[in-house]
């Protein structure tokens, strides 16, 4: 299962892991952190089977910094809302990490039934997407068992969320979608100078209930 937990933890320092797992291997997530404030990770090389780096219902004050990912299904904050009342994420950063044939790049996933849950004041900066198949990607509709998926609307609300100076290649043409909550639409979200590509065409965005601005350059263009 999880290779590193960090649980009702405060001011905790991970420096210099590597984790290496088979890309096939199932609920392999790097690190992953929940109920927990004031935690840094850097300098750490991660290939798993699931997320690299998962970030769970009560985190805050994170500071992830100089992380190579791949395998895996990329830096995830979540998933979110799948208990009814449960805490939020907020005030997370994410600098300067490469991301090499993943599944996602920056990823926040929440369940599509109602919760108490938040994520808000998001940073993803700084970070190279080599051919991902979902480098920028918030899904409110998230699951894992395709027979037995909650069809409602994610109560969890997602908030300024920025995303600045992301560049890289997507495996996909649809590099960039967000597909938020239509009770709760996703609001302040910000595009800086993004540049993805696919193959040697400009990419595709999409959006479903998402609000927000894009300034600089931003390929593909901002459906926001």
């Amino acid at each position: 299962m999880f290779h590193i937990v960090v649980n009702g933890c405060q001011n905790v320092k991970l420096q210099g892991v590597k984790v290496s797992a088979s890309g096939t291997s199932p609920n392999t997530d790097g690190i992953h952190i929940s109920q927990s404030q004031g935690v840094t990770v850097l300098n750490s090389k991660i290939g798993t089977g699931d997320d690299c780096v998962s970030i769970g219902p009560g985190a805050s004050n994170l500071w992830i910094e100089n992380v190579a990912c791949g395998p895996g299904h990329g830096i995830s904050i979540g998933s979110l809302g799948k208990d009814s009342q449960e805490d939020g994420v907020q005030n997370v950063t994410v600098t300067t990490a490469t991301f090499t044939g993943t599944q996602n790049g920056v990823r926040i996933k929440s369940w599509a039934k109602p919760s108490t849950g938040f994520a808000r004041n998001i940073l993803f900066q700084h970070a190279v997407m080599n051919n991902v198949q979902n480098p920028i990607i918030i899904n409110q509709n998230y699951c894992t068992d395709d027979d037995d998926c909650p069809h409602e609307s994610s109560g969890v609300r997602i908030s300024d969320v920025t995303y600045q100076d992301i560049h890289g290649t997507s495996a996909t043409e649809v590099a960039v979608k967000f597909d938020c909550s239509s009770e709760y639409p996703c609001t302040g979200i910000t595009m800086e100078d993004v540049k993805l590509t696919y193959g040697n065409r400009v990419a595709e965005a999409s959006c479903e209930n998402a609000g927000g601005t894009a300034s600089g350059a931003v390929q593909p263009s901002s459906c926001l």
